[in-house]
């Protein structure tokens, strides 16, 4: 038992679907949340932004749910809906008043199970041209926009599933035929590949029952295919790679992304507390020493990406003023993340207590909650991991910090990205 203590019980169908129950009665809500085994990871060459694209499709209907309706119904009741895709995972939640929980199990049962016959080529067209008018915006035309883009094409090799990014190629998604997509769909989305999460105020022994109901005929699905690609990659990336990109951005920013031990392994921790020290918060490293103190930066950021297969990856960027040189830049933020040798202690102990809040306080919400269970059981098999999170996090040491710097922060693990203005004002 962790330092946490959030009930849960599993529960799994007949046709393999996994379900999560945890019992919460402070509030009159209940969170619905549902986990696919499927990311951009599970695309292969000339098939990418499929797992993207059907976070879209989900929502076009259903064979008993009209168009759009999902969201209308829901937002009725007094609920609030969305999906997201990752590299690892798509996942499909709602928040709704206690007394909705059957319309959530069942919407979400109505498109796992009777999708296909509601998809047409009018639907796959509409929404594959949302995807590229979403690529325009958040890519093509927004400064820096294609940055996650540049950096999985230095940090994970052409062979790797990581290599492409969630939203994919738009030459890929217009080749794509309603066949192809339908098959996708018939790999995937089946509840041997899913996690259902109820969380919040239910009644347990009931929720079974309405889960059983709505999801039980619903047909297993066959083993899933084998990723694609080469997955396995050493642990650094063998040398300092690099991207340069002059255009239409309002200040110089350098990025540095470094591969770091996956999500599933017990180093990840180490790395989480790592990213905390160098820039969670105005007490960090990046923060006090290069915008308060040094004053070479506007902003600094930092995050560590909890992927599956082969490697994660930390990121840091910082950006400057108008005039600063990007070499400059970057001697300031690579000196910062050679400077984490001398960690101190008091500095290890403030990343873990300001991981632990956030950790804490994402806690009080019941979505949060079944999401992160959801999250445990697809990866781990265990929603139960949850409770052991903060114990994982206390056990990092200043000395797994240095060396975790040491070992994998260096010159031979890291991919720079310059972003240059076109034109100094």
């Amino acid at each position: 038992m962790g330092i946490l203590d959030i009930p849960f019980r599993k529960h799994r169908l007949d046709n393999g679907m996994r379900v999560v129950l945890s019992h919460d009665a402070t509030a009159p809500v209940v969170a619905v949340n549902l986990w696919y085994g499927v990311g951009s990871r599970n695309e292969t060459p000339g098939r990418t932004g499929f797992a993207h694209l059907f976070e879209h499709m989900m929502f076009q209907g259903s064979l008993h749910v009209p168009k759009n309706r999902h969201f209308e119904l829901v937002e009725r009741a007094g609920g609030a809906l969305n999906a997201t895709t990752w590299y690892d995972r798509t996942n499909y939640f709602e928040t709704v008043p206690s007394h909705q929980l059957e319309l959530a199990l069942w919407l979400e049962s109505d498109r796992m199970g009777w999708m296909l016959p509601a998809m047409d080529q009018e639907k796959l067209d509409n929404q594959r041209d949302v995807v590229k008018n979403e690529k325009r915006q958040r890519y093509d035309n927004q400064p820096y926009g294609d940055w996650d883009e540049r950096i999985h094409r230095l940090v994970y090799p052409e062979s790797h599933p990581y290599h492409h990014t969630v939203i994919g190629s738009m030459e890929d998604l217009d080749a794509a035929t309603l066949d192809d997509v339908a098959a996708f769909f018939r790999t995937f989305y089946v509840p041997s590949n899913a996690v259902l999460t109820v969380a919040g105020d239910f009644d347990p022994e009931r929720t079974i029952d309405l889960v059983e109901a709505y999801f039980g005929e619903i047909p297993q699905g066959a083993p899933l295919p084998d990723l694609p690609g080469e997955t396995e990659l050493s642990a650094v990336i063998g040398d300092t790679v690099r991207d340069e990109v002059v255009g239409e951005v309002p200040l110089p920013r350098v990025i540095v992304a470094m591969r770091i031990p996956p999500y599933s392994s017990d180093d990840f921790a180490v790395a989480e507390v790592t990213q905390a020290v160098l820039g969670t918060g105005r007490a960090s490293r990046l923060y006090r020493r290069l915008v308060r103190e040094k004053r070479v930066a506007k902003d600094v950021v930092t995050f560590a990406f909890p992927l599956l297969t082969g490697a994660g990856m930390l990121l840091s960027w910082i950006t400057g003023y108008p005039g600063s040189r990007p070499e400059d830049l970057e001697v300031a933020l690579t000196g910062e993340l050679e400077a984490l040798g001398d960690t101190a202690a008091e500095e290890v102990e403030r990343a873990i207590a300001v991981t632990e809040t956030d950790l804490v306080r994402s806690l009080e919400h019941a979505g949060e909650r079944a999401d992160l269970m959801s999250m445990f059981e697809l990866y781990f098999d265990d929603p139960g991991r949850l409770n052991t999170e903060i114990d994982r996090l206390r056990a990092v040491t200043p000395d797994e910090v240095r060396s975790f710097a040491a070992g994998r922060l260096g010159p031979d693990n890291r991919a720079i990205l310059t972003y240059v203005p076109e034109q100094e004002p």
